[in-house]
């Protein structure tokens, strides 16, 4: 099958297997062996190109986009959920709509979890709604280190969006130093709090937390869950908010009820104090990382 993705980048062609900045839709983009072409750019394909599935991502800042000249070259064209479902509704009344009208006409619509695939389902009563897993590919990661893992680290700042607080009052009660990537969303002053790591592309991202030995991502936004998947990717413990596959599947007991900051913090004392609890969840983690999101298991 001859697959396309299109997105806002501006770049026509395929994402190299060893690409250092490996983000969630281009580890797609090579498990299907995709071409990528510029969201804008449909009708300058020529009409000799067969394109029988073309994915569209439709870019957040411009929801108003209309499939037609996707669908001259594609079979099939699909629509691919970009954050959290919920996140077109603070567009304005006029764009919620076209939003909606857009994800009906499409003949699939891929989604980030089982909780999304039964929302957009209600949502538009639309009959093809599929999970499209997230994913990892082991060229992209290249060999990674055996280093003696210390502290703990959380997968966001102090924002809503990445409930960085939530997880910060988790990390601390075990540990004097939390770390935190830099995001684009920030407050000011977090940096007395948060030992930030400085931007780095995704390959640094993957060797730098391979040093940590724990990871708590308590996070009510749920999307492609590369937090937790990367932590089971490289079999650190996770502590996460349930509603997100990866968190689910791959750290199901360090998974706690939305806002049950007494269950996390119980649980990561536990991952510091219980040696076999630790070694287990490290364990349960790369294993179901295999078993489920391994690019070889990997399908749409």
């Amino acid at each position: 099958m001859d697959i396309a993705f299109f997105t806002e980048m501006g770049f026509t062609g395929k994402i190299p297997r060893t690409h250092e900045n490996m983000r969630t839709e281009f580890a797609w983009m090579c498990a299907l062996n995709a071409t990528h072409y510029p969201i804008t750019s449909a009708q300058k394909i020529s009409y000799e190109t067969k394109i029988d599935l073309g994915i569209v991502i439709i870019p957040k800042k411009n929801p108003n986009f209309n499939l037609d000249s996707i669908k001259s070259v594609c079979s099939k064209v699909a629509v691919m959920q970009e954050g959290p479902h919920w996140y077109f509704q603070d567009y304005t009344l006029e764009k919620q709509i076209n939003y909606f009208n857009t994800l009906s006409s499409a003949d699939i619509i891929f989604v980030h979890n089982k909780a999304d695939k039964i929302y957009y389902k209600g949502l538009t009563g639309h009959k093809d709604v599929r999970v499209m897993k997230s994913l990892m590919i082991d060229e992209a990661v290249g060999d990674i280190k055996e280093v003696k893992r210390n502290g703990v680290i959380i997968g966001g700042n102090f924002v809503s969006w990445y409930g960085g607080f939530d997880s910060y009052m988790v990390a601390s009660s075990q540990f004097d130093k939390v770390t935190a990537p830099s995001m684009g969303r920030k407050q000011v002053g977090e940096e007395q709090l948060l030992n930030l790591l400085p931007y780095m592309n995704w390959k640094q991202w993957i060797h730098k937390l391979n040093e940590f030995k724990i990871g708590v991502h308590l996070m009510r936004t749920h999307a492609a869950g590369t937090f937790a998947l990367n932590c089971a990717y490289l079999g650190i413990p996770c502590i996460g908010y349930k509603g997100l596959d990866t968190q689910e599947l791959c750290h199901p007991n360090l998974t706690v009820n939305i806002g049950d900051l007494v269950e996390a913090k119980y649980l990561i004392d536990k991952l510091v104090n219980d040696n076999n609890f630790y070694k287990n969840c490290c364990f349960d983690a790369r294993e179901n990382y295999k078993a489920l999101y391994h690019e070889s298991k990997f399908k749409i």
